[in-house]
């Protein structure tokens, strides 16, 4: 494995790969600074600028844009009272009270070492486990798989929205926008409408951009996200090494809950945040603090969603089933440039993924020098008007769609879908779900099919093998667990 990973380090370490790490760390903390440009958003707009890119420098450009806007949505969480991203959110609790006390420097501080320890924790195991993993996975045959995305989908679809029922069409309607176009099996057109633009089905870099760039644009155009904030002041204070020694069982903690939450599809860097943070609240010895500038909680919070970066590459990268909606964006520039994540991956292109690898531990060495150096600079983004953000935000859309394919079809379906994904988002239906089921759906569609045809068309074959079994019994335990919460909730 070390070998490998040598390898992998000799085909980073040119300046075009180190230059695109870099560049990628630097935009990534700059679009998770923008309050409303998450870091799906940030990855989307960026996907159509590495088609003409080798693999590995466009996984180098894509992986530092990750971990670059995990980190940045802390900047206007301290700041400003506004989480650039939703996983932020938790970093508000303390983070902006002690922005109040004039110790915004010392918070960010705290934040940004937090994000790069617990990322290195939760890379140092994806590269250890993803290879054992995708090595267990070559015992996967077409029940298996399609076992799996059935508890993939359960989980996805009761995770990621306050209503199981909406959770449930969300994906439901992501399945059946992936039928469109030619059938897997016998090539002939399904839902088409005649026309030929469609034969490839519905463009996933255009429906990507729309449900999640263009749909966050007209949410923020709408005025609430015009209102002018007053931003703290950033100080000569920094974290100190005692302060950074006194989190450390905090961000361990939050790396291991970061790297498990991450590591189940669908659940992403936003709960793995809140739960890292109640976790270290409860067990602390003064939780009376939390919430009033506790740089616990901060570290809690980021070592959280930071580590769950590594978490979700993990199925991503062994089993081709995206950990979250930012590695579901990842997994179609896996596809764009060629790759098939999965067990085909690790077994053909395996100096890709340790390259992969070593751009992911070279970008976690940028975050700390990027966030130094620019917390000063990136602060002030949020002061950026949105009547400039937002266009501008459009036309990188417009570009990028249009780049892809030069269709003017694939520019319909990026407005159509960023219209449809507005009304979603204000209806309160997850658009994860949707994205995720659109993605998975030609991998479950193709797995059934296969599954029935070995098997004469029972359905048996599914409840006859181990691993299909073990995926089934998971997927009604998620379903079950999921019902009994929301109960709960509305007790």
């Amino acid at each position: 494995m070390l070998n490998e990973l040598m390898i992998g380090f000799e085909m980073v370490l040119t300046p075009l790969n180190v230059g695109a790490i870099f560049i990628g760390v630097a935009y990534g903390v700059f679009m998770g600074a923008i309050p409303g440009l998450t870091g799906t958003m940030g990855i989307a707009l960026i996907i159509p600028l590495t088609y003409s890119l080798s693999p590995i420098t466009a996984f180098c450009i894509l992986l530092g844009t990750y971990k670059g806007c995990l980190f940045g949505g802390s900047i206007p969480a301290i700041l400003i009272n506004t989480p650039g991203a939703p996983a932020a959110a938790v970093t508000v609790f303390d983070g902006f009270p002690m922005a109040k006390k004039g110790q915004a420097g010392r918070a960010m501080g705290i934040a940004l070492w937090s994000s790069v320890l617990a990322d290195a924790f939760a890379t140092i195991c994806l590269i250890f486990l993803a290879v054992y993993l995708a090595r267990f996975s070559l015992k996967f045959g077409p029940p298996e798989y399609s076992s799996l995305i059935i508890f993939s989908l359960a989980v996805v679809a009761g995770v990621s929205g306050d209503s199981i029922i909406k959770g449930v069409l969300a994906a439901a309607a992501g399945f059946l926008l992936a039928t469109v176009g030619l059938d897997p099996m016998i090539s002939t057109p399904r839902f088409t409408f005649g026309w030929v633009t469609l034969f490839n089905g519905i463009n996933m870099m255009g429906l990507m951009i729309g449900m999640f760039a263009v749909s966050e644009v007209l949410i923020q155009s709408e005025g609430k996200a015009l209102k002018t904030t007053k931003m703290a002041t950033v100080g000569n204070d920094s974290a100190s090494w005692a302060d950074i020694k006194y989190c450390l069982p905090t961000i361990f903690r939050g790396g291991i809950i970061g790297l498990l939450i991450g590591a189940l599809p669908g659940l992403g860097a936003t709960p793995a945040a809140f739960l890292t943070y109640a976790e270290t609240k409860r067990v602390s010895k003064h939780p009376e603090k939390f919430g009033k500038g506790a740089i616990e909680g901060i570290a809690a919070a980021e070592s959280g969603n930071n580590a769950t970066c590594g978490g979700a590459l993990i199925p991503l990268m062994a089993l081709g089933i995206p950990g979250d909606v930012t590695t579901a964006v990842l997994l179609g520039a896996f596809l764009i440039h060629g790759l098939t994540p999965g067990p085909a991956l690790f077994k053909e292109n395996i100096s890709i993924v340790y390259a992969i690898f070593a751009a992911m531990l070279i970008a976690i060495v940028f975050l700390p020098l990027v966030g130094r150096l620019s917390i000063r600079f990136f602060a002030l983004i949020a002061k950026v008007p949105s009547s400039i953000v937002y266009p501008v935000t459009m036309v990188l859309c417009t570009v990028g769609v249009f780049g892809f394919n030069a269709s003017f079809t694939d520019l319909w379906i990026m407005l159509i879908f960023g219209v449809v994904a507005y009304f979603m988002r204000k209806l309160s239906f997850p658009v994860a779900p949707l994205l995720i089921a659109f993605i998975l759906e030609p991998i479950g569609e193709r797995s059934i099919r296969q599954s029935l045809t070995l098997s004469d068309g029972s359905i048996g074959i599914f409840f006859t093998r181990p691993i299909s079994v073990a995926f089934l019994l998971m997927a009604v335990t998620a379903v079950v667990i999921l019902i009994k919460m929301k109960r709960r909730k509305t007790v």
